[in-house]
């Protein structure tokens, strides 16, 4: 199951509290698989209510990640994390646990 981490938890809280769809309760950052490009995986973010089928993780912090059912099987054995980008600024970052 993916892992969230304290820190990614508090900037998904905060992106979807921004967010104009976050007026419900079941938002969270959802995550879909969009097929695979040079042998990756290109998964699309967005904030959105859960689908049915999709797989919802909620941190305890109270944020919510939304998996589309091939994205849930992507990232099963995965870390979702924060790093800096280039500009200092926070992005997601995935990880295989250890």
């Amino acid at each position: 199951m993916l892992e969230v981490t304290p820190v990614a938890a508090e900037v998904i809280k905060e992106l979807v509290s921004e967010a104009p769809k976050s007026e419900t309760p079941d938002a969270g950052l959802k995550f879909s698989l969009r097929g695979e490009e040079n042998s990756q995986a290109a998964l699309e973010l967005s904030v959105a209510e859960p689908a049915d089928g999709d797989e919802v993780i909620a941190a305890e912090s109270g944020a919510k990640v939304i998996m589309e059912p091939a994205a849930a099987r992507y990232l099963d054995d995965k870390v979702l994390d924060i790093r800096e980008d280039a500009n200092g600024q926070p992005a997601f970052a995935i990880a295989r646990q250890a």
